[in-house]
């Protein structure tokens, strides 16, 4: 796999979005970690869970480079491929309009799909996939 997608493991929104890229992405490119796990512990992405300014992290493992806000979004659909990638076209919007939309959506991700109380079952596919 060569990229790791850090999510926030409380939110209703961020679980969705991570089943949709489990759906998008056949060949296995992204691994997932919650960013209340071990690993996002171990590299400094806790603080990125905050409610107020949450955003995913998207780790590109062969050069270590980390993606935050929008540009993480630009970049899972480069690492999704295939058509996915008419998405990297976002990059000739100005990033703070891209920042200021992202930042919009996360401090009202859970007002949108609530927390999760309880950890559902994840899909087997998911699970193999997950790391700490």
């Amino acid at each position: 796999m060569g990229w790791v997608l850090f999510f926030d493991g409380d939110c209703a929104f961020c679980s969705q979005s991570v089943k949709l890229v489990l759906r998008l992405d056949p060949h296995a490119r992204v691994a997932f970690a919650p960013l209340q796990g071990q690993l996002a512990k171990e590299r400094g992405f806790s603080q990125y869970a905050s409610s107020e300014n949450g955003t995913m992290v998207f780790l590109r493992e062969s050069d270590g480079e980390i993606f935050t806000h929008s540009d993480a979004w630009i970049e899972l659909a480069n690492a999704l491929g295939g058509g996915w990638r008419v998405l990297t076209l976002a990059r000739i919007i100005p990033k703070p309009l891209r920042d200021g939309f992202y930042c919009w959506v996360a401090r009202n991700r859970f007002r949108f799909m609530g927390k999760t109380k309880s950890c559902a079952l994840p899909d087997p596919e998911l699970l193999r996939r997950m790391r700490e």
